[in-house]
């Protein structure tokens, strides 16, 4: 989601440049930032941001300047007379020294600038701001698909990753059930060996052991995730919220495996695909 696009453009003695950027966000927010006058360029990016971004923070700015390079800077000669007349008794009274010319050019409002009185742009000069706004928009469009294509390797090599892990763990976990009635076994024979309905109550126990050991249903979940994951990428033109919500998901379930894994292995393969599964959530943010 991250971008960037720059645009210089102008109409008549008015030349500006405008920078719009944008980085992660779990919805859409855009920041306009523009000189006195400029207030359409708010009005025209809310209308040119649609269909073309749905999520990321983004920041437009625009800056303005004369298109001929040379700036009208002059003294405003009744401002600095007020100036003057307001402190011509401290100064004859010896209170305070004479005022020097960088002292007083600093003054607030001495300095007129032709920048500081622009009015804004007449109809021409909105629409070739209009244009260039749409411009830079598209750019940064553009750099966020840019990115969106290496994503999309790194996406789908994630997948294969927790696809394969997945395989591993459905591999062990068909030992479950083994491992869990030879532990209860030891330990029954440890305690209750020699009393009536042994045999019998070890296999009740067990069996209530292995069904709430049991991980099917969450390596059975997964797999349906991962091909969800797949479809999204593939076909949806804006995921990043759908796979945000999926990845939660997949967490989720391999959250549940680890709790219910009976031996060590289980557990480092469950562990193995909560890394890969926290590593895709962290990209899927980058997603449109």
């Amino acid at each position: 989601m991250t971008g960037f696009a720059r645009v210089e453009g102008s109409a008549g003695d008015t030349a500006w440049v405008i920078e719009v950027r944008s980085v992660n966000g779990r919805s859409l927010d855009v920041k306009y930032r523009f000189p006195p006058g400029f207030e359409a360029v708010e009005r025209l990016g809310r209308e040119l941001v649609k269909g073309r971004l749905t999520r990321g923070q983004v920041t437009l700015n625009v800056s303005v300047s004369s298109a001929t390079g040379k700036g009208s800077v002059g003294i405003n000669h009744d401002v600095l007379a007020a100036y003057l007349d307001a402190g011509h008794d401290l100064i004859k009274a010896g209170k305070v020294k004479k005022p020097r010319l960088d002292g007083l050019l600093s003054l607030r409002g001495v300095i007129d600038s032709a920048s500081d009185d622009r009015e804004g742009l007449d109809e021409a000069g909105e629409a070739a701001l209009g244009a260039d706004l749409a411009r830079a928009f598209d750019g940064l469009k553009a750099a966020r698909e840019a990115e969106g294509r290496a994503l999309n390797a790194i996406l789908k090599s994630q997948l294969v990753a927790m696809a394969a892990a997945l395989e591993r763990a459905k591999s062990l976990a068909a030992q479950q059930v083994e491992i869990i009635r030879d532990r209860f076994t030891r330990r029954m024979n440890e305690l209750l060996a020699d009393q009536a309905g042994f045999e019998e109550r070890v296999l009740q126990e067990a069996a209530v052991l292995a069904a709430k050991a049991d991980v099917r249903e969450e390596l059975d979940r997964l797999t349906s995730h991962i091909d969800q994951a797949h479809g999204l990428i593939d076909g949806e033109p804006a995921p990043g919220r759908k796979l945000d919500f999926l990845a939660q998901e997949f967490m989720r379930e391999a959250n549940t495996l680890c709790s219910k894994a009976a031996f060590i292995e289980l557990t480092q393969t469950g562990l193995e695909l909560k890394s890969v599964i926290d590593q895709f959530r962290e990209q899927t943010q980058n997603v449109e």
